[in-house]
């Protein structure tokens, strides 16, 4: 009974030492361990600086990108009201354009149908002559609005 009591005793001491070297833990580390974990933690912070600035980059070129989405969306718009306005010019041009062949083809029909004589305009000095002394009022002529058909 006695060397089992020896042997409990023993064990439960073992059990004892080795529980407070579990809590304690172990500060020893090999050189070759601890340069590895030193290599390791500088790699992280690398990593981490690298993230960091690629995060940076990321926002700069997701702001980038709104402010261009927000152009491309006001020239898209211009865009549609410039086409919207070439659109209702080509109409009033076209509109015009038939004006224009409507008159031209009602003024040659009137001018084939009377032969107008056009008496040459006296000078407002001759007609001042011909006169017989009372004075007259020359009368002012506007001269015939041009009209150039287009075709």
């Amino acid at each position: 009974m006695l060397t089992r009591s020896r042997r409990a005793v023993m064990g439960l001491s073992v059990i004892g030492i080795g529980a407070m070297l579990m809590l304690a833990g172990c500060d020893f580390w090999p050189p070759a361990l601890q340069a590895q974990i030193e290599q390791l933690h500088s790699e992280a912070q690398q990593a981490a600086a690298d993230k960091a600035l690629l995060q940076n980059q990321l926002n700069a070129a997701n702001k980038a990108k709104e402010e261009l989405q927000i152009r491309v969306e006001d020239l898209t718009r211009v865009n549609k009201e410039k086409s919207a306005m070439i659109a209702n010019l080509e109409h009033t041009i076209a509109a015009a354009r038939e004006h224009a062949v409507k008159a031209s083809k009602s003024h040659a029909v009137k001018s084939t149908g009377k032969t107008v004589v056009k008496k040459p305009v006296k000078s407002a000095a001759k007609t001042m002559v011909k006169s017989s002394g009372k004075s007259t009022s020359a009368k002012k002529t506007k001269p015939a609005p041009i009209r150039r058909a287009t075709p």
